[in-house]
C-alpha cells in the first residue's frame, strides 16, 4: 500500500481541483462492531485528497439511500466525530437488506440509481458488505458503463461470517470471534461451579447461515478434551441426534456437565434447518432463529439434565467494547484502501486481507475483481473440523488465533463506552422525484 500512497501523493500534487468528484458510501446488510472503523478509513481517507474528491455522501439505509435520495454530508461532520467513529458499533449511517435485481427484472432501480449520481456528480461508489453487496457493486459498475455513465465501484468487505471468498478473512469477524470465545470461557466456568447439583448443559446459538466460522471460534475457549466447548455443531457437518445425544452424556459423565456452541445453520442430512421458520429475508434466505431451544428440547427429553442456553444473537455483532485490536485495524485498512485504489482509477474491485505469515502475525491489503467474490461463500474447511465433526482442529486454532489478538477499547463516560455523534446534515436532493423502494 505504501506504493499506491506515494503515486497519490505525487498525482495530488499536480492535479486539477476542479477535476474533483463525489463519492456515494453506502454500509449494507447486518453491520458489526467495526463497520464504522471501515467508514471511519473512507471517510478520512478521500479527506486527504479533496482535489479528487470533493464530498463523501453516505447514503441513509444503505443503497435505499441513493435510490430515494436521501443522503448524508460527511463534510459536515466534524474530524472528531468521524474518528469517533472508530469505537462506534452499529452501522453509523444505517444499513440496509435490500438487493438491486438484474437490470432485466427491474431497469428502474438502475436508471435512477444512475440519475442520482449523475445529478450529484458522484463519481465513486463504495459498498460496504458481503456477498450480496459485492454483487450489486459489481451490477452498478458494469451497468453505468453501458448507460453511458462509468462509475468508479468499489466493494468493501464486511461481515462476521468470515465467508467472502479470496480474502483471508472478513472485516467483522475477528471481533465477533473474540466476543463468542470469551463469552464460551467465562459461561463455561459459571456452568462447571454448579454443575454437581445444577445446570449440566449449557448451549450457545451463534450466527452462521451456512459457515461455521463464528461456531468453530467458540472452539478457541479451551485447548484440552475436557475444557468447553464439548461439543460444536457446525453448518458444514450434518447433524446426527444419535451421535450428539450420545456424546452430551458422555461429556456429562466425565467431566459434570457440557458446553455446547451450535450455528444458527445446523442442518440435517437432508440440508433442512434444524431451527428454519419458514420466511425468509430481503435476500432471499432462510430466516433462522431459536436453534438453541430446539437441541435444548432434544437434551431434555432424551437425557433429562437440566440445561440453560443463550443466543448471542445482535450482542455477538454489536460487542465493540471487547473488539480484536487486528479486527478494528483491518477494518480502517480495507475502507483506506478502498479510496486509494478507486483514486488509481481501479474499478469493480475489493480490497482484500492476505496473510503473510502465522507467527508472527502478519498481514497486508491487496485487491481482488468483484466478479471472483460476488455471490460466494467461503465455507469452513473440512480440515478446520475434528474427525467426529464436534470440534475444530490445530489447523484451525492456528487459522482463529490471531484473528481475536489485542484489545482496542473504546473510551467511557460513566461507565460507559463514548460513541459518535454526528449531525446527520442532508445533502439537497437535486432531482425532487420520489422514488419507492
Amino acid at each position: 500500500m505504501q506504493g499506491i500512497l506515494s503515486r497519490l501523493q505525487r498525482e495530488h500534487q499536480g492535479s486539477n481541483v476542479m477535476s474533483a468528484r463525489n463519492a456515494f458510501y453506502a454500509q449494507s446488510g447486518g453491520v458489526t462492531a467495526v463497520i464504522n472503523a471501515t467508514a471511519c478509513g473512507v471517510i478520512e481517507t478521500a479527506r486527504k485528497y479533496p482535489n479528487k474528491i470533493a464530498n463523501v455522501y453516505a447514503g441513509r439505509n444503505g443503497i435505499i439511500g441513493a435510490l430515494t435520495e436521501d443522503m448524508i454530508d460527511t463534510n459536515k461532520e466534524s474530524a472528531s466525530a468521524i474518528a469517533a467513529l472508530m469505537y462506534t458499533p452499529g452501522g453509523a449511517f444505517g444499513s440496509a437488506r435490500y438487493k438491486l435485481r438484474g437490470i432485466e427484472e427491474n431497469r428502474a432501480e438502475y436508471e435512477r440509481l444512475i440519475d442520482v449520481f449523475k445529478a450529484h456528480d458522484i463519481g465513486y461508489f463504495f459498498y460496504n458488505g458481503g456477498n450480496d453487496s459485492m454483487d450489486t457493486a459489481h451490477k452498478v459498475s458494469q451497468i453505468s458503463r453501458s448507460m453511458g455513465y462509468p462509475v468508479t465501484c468499489l466493494g468493501v468487505p464486511k461481515t462476521v461470517d468470515n465467508d467472502l471468498p479470496v480474502t483471508d478473512n472478513c472485516p467483522g469477524f475477528g471481533s465477533v470471534a473474540k466476543y463468542i470465545a470469551v463469552s464460551t470461557q467465562e459461561a463455561a466456568l459459571d456452568v462447571l461451579s454448579m454443575a454437581k447439583t445444577s445446570t449440566k448443559v449449557f448451549i450457545l446459538e451463534v450466527m452462521g447461515r451456512h459457515a461455521g466460522w463464528i461456531a468453530a471460534a467458540g472452539g478457541l475457549a479451551g485447548k484440552n478434551r475436557e475444557d468447553a466447548p464439548h461439543i460444536i455443531l457446525f453448518p458444514e457437518i450434518p447433524f446426527r441426534k444419535r451421535e450428539f445425544l450420545k456424546r452430551v452424556r458422555e461429556c456429562v459423565n466425565q467431566y459434570d456437565f457440557c458446553v455446547i456452541v451450535v450455528s444458527e445453520g445446523t442442518r440435517y442430512k437432508n440440508g433442512k434447518f434444524l431451527a428454519e421458520t419458514g420466511t425468509r429475508d430481503a435476500f432471499g434466505h432462510p430466516q433462522l432463529g431459536g436453534v438453541a431451544v430446539v437441541v435444548a428440547n432434544m437434551v431434555r427429553e432424551n437425557l433429562g439434565y437440566k440445561f440453560h442456553y443463550a443466543i448471542a444473537d445482535y450482542l455477538q455483532r454489536s460487542a465493540r467494547h471487547i473488539a480484536s485490536d487486528v479486527d478494528v485495524r483491518q477494518a480502517y485498512a480495507v475502507g483506506k484502501a478502498a479510496v486509494q485504489y478507486a483514486l488509481l482509477g481501479k474499478t469493480a474491485i475489493m480490497p482484500v486481507i492476505k496473510r503473510i505469515s502465522d507467527r508472527p502475525y502478519r498481514w497486508k491489503i491487496e485487491s481482488a475483481p468483484l466478479g471472483r467474490i460476488a455471490n460466494k461463500e467461503k465455507l469452513l474447511p473440512r480440515r478446520y473440523i475434528t474427525r467426529d465433526g464436534f470440534g475444530i482442529t490445530a489447523a484451525a486454532r492456528r487459522y482463529l488465533e490471531p484473528l481475536i489478538k489485542g484489545e482496542n477499547y473504546p473510551p467511557y463516560i460513566n461507565g460507559l463506552p463514548k460513541i459518535a455523534k454526528l449531525r446527520y446534515r442532508p445533502v439537497k436532493p437535486r432531482i425532487g422525484k420520489k422514488f419507492v423502494v
